[in-house]
């Protein structure tokens, strides 16, 4: 008897889609927020349970997106590509500068399993007995000890806001069981949210996290297909050490050549036969100075 491998690619066609009254639905009062919000993680949880999405590279890409938001909630101009210059050109020595060490510390607090030691190393500024305390501020249901969390951090500290989303990320990870930071707060917050206090700032997490968990769902599965298209080509590669860059591809939002283990050349020969194949896309639209990711 013989038995046929699976077709990851038509695989990725059964990740469940999120339920058309979730993403339609207009609530108004708290109990119809917390229950969209519910029903839309819980979704996510099953999304995430699926062996087909690439999970460190969702939560880099995500990382990117909150840190992209935080940058915009501190008046700066940097966005996304901006953000990627700031972090991925860094030479042993340099400053990444304002914009670039949010987007620092929002990929340290999403690649390490989530545990004190990570947070800490993503916040290094903070002692770790005040990041235990704000991470004790929670309790109750995922959202509200996320929502409490974060108004306890800006309670005490109202210009931390970069601590305080990392801290409430990191509380409802933990609540729902996650064993790393899923960013999910930032992106769906207004900056006036931030400014928001007990019942109304729980409200607002919820309306958060409702939107940014329907677009989260929706980049697992643009991420699953990407990944497998990557996977199904990788084969055909015969540079010495493409198997490595391809997993550095897998795990990271975007990928310098020179960060590949190649030669200058083998790596651009690599990204540009990756490119031709459609596994990679060119992030930067440059002619030098390049940056390539899923």
């Amino acid at each position: 008897m013989t038995f046929a491998w699976p077709d990851h690619i038509s695989d990725i066609e059964t990740l469940p889609r999120m339920p058309v009254w979730v993403t339609s639905a207009r609530p108004e009062t708290i109990e119809d927020v917390a229950f969209l919000s519910g029903s839309a993680l819980s979704h996510l949880h099953v999304v995430l349970g699926r062996e087909e999405v690439p999970h460190a590279l969702f939560r880099d890409r995500l990382a990117l997106r909150a840190a992209e938001a935080c940058v915009g909630f501190s008046g700066r101009p940097e966005r996304a590509g901006e953000l990627r210059d700031a972090v991925h050109f860094l030479r042993p020595g340099d400053l990444p500068g304002p914009a670039g060490e949010i987007c620092l510390a929002w990929r340290r607090a999403v690649e390490r399993p989530l545990s004190m030691k990570a947070l800490g190393q993503a916040l290094p500024t903070l002692e770790p007995g005040q990041i235990a305390t704000w991470l004790d501020a929670g309790s109750g249901a995922p959202v509200t000890q996320a929502a409490m969390v974060l108004e306890a951090v800006l309670h005490e500290a109202p210009r931390a806001e970069i601590a305080a989303l990392i801290l409430a990320d990191a509380a409802l990870s933990q609540a729902l069981g996650w064993d790393h930071v899923v960013p999910l707060l930032a992106a769906g917050l207004k900056r006036a949210d931030l400014l928001k206090h007990g019942e109304e700032l729980r409200f607002a997490c919820h309306r958060a996290l409702i939107s940014s968990t329907v677009e989260s769902v929706r980049l697992t599965a643009d991420l699953a297909r990407r990944a497998a298209h990557l996977k199904s080509v990788a084969p055909k590669l015969r540079a010495k050490g493409s198997r490595d860059a391809v997993e550095m591809f897998m795990t990271r939002d975007a990928v310098a050549p020179s960060a590949l283990p190649l030669s200058d050349r083998a790596a651009r020969r690599l990204c540009d036969r990756l490119v031709d194949l459609g596994a990679v896309r060119e992030l930067t639209g440059r002619d030098t100075f390049r940056l390539y990711g899923v």
